[in-house]
């Protein structure tokens, strides 16, 4: 019932964003470019960062209304990231439609991208709070920290010798702080206690954490038609996931030598994904690494709950715990 409940109000939430992103961008620049950022914003997704930002603001005794521009200005700002990642990816497609530089062009997709940053600020500073400064701040160094996350993910694609503390590190800047800053902005616009806003940027941080680790288990265990893309193609790019870091560190013999060329981007050479991704998933699963990942992503979700321990037993940091828990399972 509780369940039912919670996931009925995450959806009314993030209509709620949808809504609004529906009018982020205003009429008035050039046709082109306007019309490229509502299709990104159009895009859909969970709108996790979003809704996260209006149940923290709530969780501390906040009014979701106060917190609504600051949810779709982070939601913006992730949606910045996707569009250049994309680009540096030179990814096709993203939930199922074509990405910025494919339909129209690449110049077009770093425009687009360079907007919904200022986007992000536009509406971010719409926000009524005393509390405004130290908004901008959090915002503008996660942004910073963000992009050196993804510096780091490039920097490894090249690297044989990433450890798997220097791929948390990573993560804790690409994926973690936006999921942090989310929840911080939420306390902080609530008017939470310097302890609460310290609690809920904590949730936000291992739950950042704990939804990577299940991004790259997923990679491998996923149901295609569920997860909306190819399985395993993070072995195929020789990604520095968990999985891949670990079982580097583990495997023996004909498994480790298969794994190091799959560690070098080599995994084309060892024959098509059909026959390449089985092979090393198997090698995750004898070695324990699958298992293990299962294991991080329950700690983490633990640790997540853990911090709002903090804050007032309500029926919102409940939810705020379900939706950790759910995170934690999810199959896409």
């Amino acid at each position: 019932m509780k369940a039912t409940y919670y996931s009925r109000r995450y959806d009314a939430l993030r209509q709620q964003v949808d809504r609004y992103l529906t009018a982020a961008v205003e009429h008035g620049g050039p046709r082109q470019l306007t019309d490229a950022c509502r299709y990104v914003l159009a895009g859909g997704g969970k709108r996790l960062r979003a809704v996260l930002t209006l149940l923290s603001c709530e969780a501390v005794g906040g009014r979701l209304r106060d917190a609504l521009h600051a949810s779709a200005a982070v939601e913006i700002m992730h949606n910045f990231t996707l569009v250049h990642d994309d680009v540096m990816d030179h990814a096709p497609s993203r939930r199922g439609r074509p990405t910025v530089h494919i339909r129209w062009d690449l110049n077009s997709a770093l425009l687009v991208g360079d907007v919904l940053l200022g986007l992000s600020y536009r509406h971010l500073l719409r926000t009524k709070s005393a509390s405004l400064p130290p908004l901008v701040s959090s915002f503008t160094t996660c942004v910073i920290e963000v992009c050196e996350g993804q510096a780091l993910d490039l920097e490894f694609e090249d690297r044989t010798d990433v450890t798997v503390q220097a791929y948390f590190r990573m993560i804790g800047k690409k994926t973690g702080r936006l999921i942090s800053l989310a929840t911080e902005l939420g306390a902080r616009i609530g008017g939470g206690s310097p302890r609460q806003i310290a609690a809920l940027a904590r949730f936000g941080l291992y739950l950042g954490r704990a939804f990577q680790l299940r991004d790259d288990l997923l990679d491998v265990v996923a149901d295609r038609k569920e997860f909306g893309k190819a399985i395993g193609g993070d072995i195929m790019e020789g990604k520095k996931t968990f999985l891949l870091l670990t079982a580097a560190g583990r495997a023996r013999g004909n498994d480790r030598a298969l794994i190091q060329r799959v560690l070098r981007r080599q995994a084309h050479t060892l024959g098509p994904s059909r026959k390449v991704v089985p092979t090393v998933t198997d090698i995750y699963r004898r070695y324990g690494v699958i298992a293990d990942a299962q294991k991080l992503i329950g700690r983490n979700t633990g640790y997540a709950t853990k911090a709002l321990s903090s804050l007032p037993t309500t029926r919102t940091t409940a939810m705020l715990s379900w939706l950790a828990d759910e995170l934690a399972q999810r199959a896409a």
